[in-house]
């Protein structure tokens, strides 16, 4: 780091890492609690905005979005995106095709895979991220992110490459507020999932391939029983690592799942893609959490997501997750037990759960203000937010993001990122913290440039543009006054001044790089 910046660390490391409130906080420090937990924080004249309609409206609002309407220039860029209209059977197919026509080890060959696969990750990384940093609909992209990362599937492998945006857009953000038993069918369902936890390979014992689907499963070098989607379903997914379930219930379950699949020769969207092969089905008798299943094809498999999308696990394993996120770390107990009374009175509602959970005690306790630590994807958003930052070019963002320890779409587990402060705190990845928040606020990355110049930026090269003073910065240097005033009572009076008392080229960069800033 250069030594000029230093100062910008040692702020980080001396000043207290939890701001702590009294009994009672102001409007306007509620007003920056709810745009923090609803969303990726505020841009410039939304604390006043929220406190002017109040705090209970601006949580209606954000539950129902439908009534917000997207901005013109947020519109105009997702226009240009192609990719992320497609559906899954038709992101299959170019995906496949292309890797057909460049089977060849030229140099053209392998170009022109890495630019498809590179321009469907880049595009449904662009729609992620511009949604998340102009939309309205703050609290809709905090739950596609919350609920992608519960249902987590991972761009690295194989087709779901492709098959990402089809995912988020068909089997995550419709149901995001919605019934948690649809949300779980439709992720069920979907080839990247599929596909990710191999249950498309999975088969009975006794099957034998025919045709060409048995042929793409004896090509896969894989056949008979596979227990990965069935052991992350229950574990991950629904009731929990103590869901009270065994091995023997996985077995079952995996039994039962048998047959799911999908065909990736259909073009059109939604469901289309999945298949039920029936001759890959295991047609015993199982016995799965106590209950004797007979056979019933694919009947069998939305028996077993009927009884665990309400399962009084899955209820408080669902609670408590949701608590974790919105409130602490450690979440109250009391708390997790009303919102899982809440998930099963409602059978599953989303929205009502969510409706409980903002209006509890526990989410408007003073204590609870700041007290989370924020994940490198809501640093990355909330300080482009508060600079009110215009994005054209997502590639150096996505380069931080994976240098920060959260490439997007790159969690390889199917457990999905952390959102807890012991996840992301600590000295290393604090310091790169601060490398993204001196490059920002110097004007040195190029996020308002053609995509030419982004992909000049290699994975090393964020953390250089902190280091170099002299280097022509591509973008206005950040206002340290404005950055204050649309953080409002987020940066405590103490820590102003001693923002305040540094030279004014490191202002803007103390601000970013603050611990009031990275908490939430």
């Amino acid at each position: 780091m250069n030594p000029k910046f230093k100062p910008i660390l040692t702020l980080a490391l001396c000043l207290s890492i939890c701001t702590v409130y009294g009994a009672d906080i102001s409007s306007h420090q509620e007003s920056a609690h709810v745009l923090n937990r609803l969303g990726y924080g505020p841009r410039p004249g939304d604390i006043e905005r929220v406190s002017r309609i109040g705090v209970d409206k601006y949580i209606e609002q954000q539950l129902n979005p439908a009534s917000l309407p997207l901005p013109d220039s947020l519109q105009q860029k997702l226009k240009t995106l192609q990719v992320a209209d497609f559906s899954a059977g038709e992101a299959l197919n170019q995906y496949k095709t292309t890797l057909k026509n460049t089977k060849n080890a030229s140099e053209a060959s392998k170009k022109a895979r890495h630019e498809m696969v590179g321009t469907m990750v880049e595009e449904t990384a662009e729609e992620r991220l511009w949604r998340a940093l102009e939309s309205p609909h703050q609290l809709e992209e905090v739950m596609v992110e919350f609920w992608f990362n519960h249902f987590n599937v991972f761009n690295g492998k194989g087709v779901d490459r492709a098959l990402i945006a089809s995912y988020e857009r068909d089997a995550i953000r419709p149901y995001v507020f919605g019934n948690f038993r649809d949300l779980l069918g439709a992720t069920a369902k979907h080839p990247a999932m599929l596909f990710y936890l191999d249950n498309w390979l999975s088969t009975s014992a006794d099957f034998h391939p025919t045709g060409r689907r048995g042929q793409q499963i004896q090509k896969a070098k894989s056949s008979g029983l596979n227990e990965n989607y069935a052991r992350e379903l229950m574990e991950l997914h629904t009731l929990g690592v103590d869901g009270g379930y065994t091995q023997h219930d996985v077995t079952e379950l995996a039994r039962i799942l048998t047959g799911w699949t999908f065909d990736a020769k259909t073009r059109t969207g939604g469901h289309a893609n999945f298949v039920f092969d029936a001759d890959r089905h295991d047609n015993g008798t199982k016995q799965w959490l106590g209950k004797t299943v007979s056979a019933n094809g694919k009947s069998e498999g939305e028996f077993a997501l009927d009884i665990l999308a309400q399962h009084p696990a899955t209820a408080h394993h669902i609670s408590y997750q949701l608590a974790q996120f919105f409130v602490q770390d450690q979440p109250p107990r009391a708390l997790v037990e009303r919102l899982s009374r809440r998930f099963l009175e409602t059978r599953g509602d989303i929205r009502l759960v969510l409706t409980t959970l903002f209006s509890s005690p526990e989410f408007r306790d003073p204590h609870t203000v700041a007290s989370k630590y924020k994940t490198p994807y809501q640093f990355i958003i909330s300080s482009l937010r508060a600079a009110d930052v215009q994005v054209q070019n997502v590639r150096p963002l996505l380069g931080s993001m994976m240098l920060l320890g959260m490439p997007l779409y790159g969690c390889q587990t199917p457990d999905g990122y952390k959102n807890t402060e012991q996840a992301w705190l600590n000295p290393d990845a604090l310091s790169r913290r601060i490398n993204f928040a001196t490059a920002l606020a110097t004007g040195h990355l190029p996020l308002n440039s053609d995509i030419v110049e982004g992909e000049k930026m290699g994975r090393k090269q964020i953390d250089k543009q902190a280091d170099t003073a002299d280097r022509q910065a591509s973008m206005e240097k950040l206002d340290a006054n404005k950055l204050l005033q649309t953080l409002g009572p987020i940066v405590s009076f103490n820590t102003t001044q001693l923002i305040n008392n540094n030279p004014e080229n490191l202002r803007a960069a103390l601000v970013l790089g603050s611990p009031d800033f990275m908490q939430h």
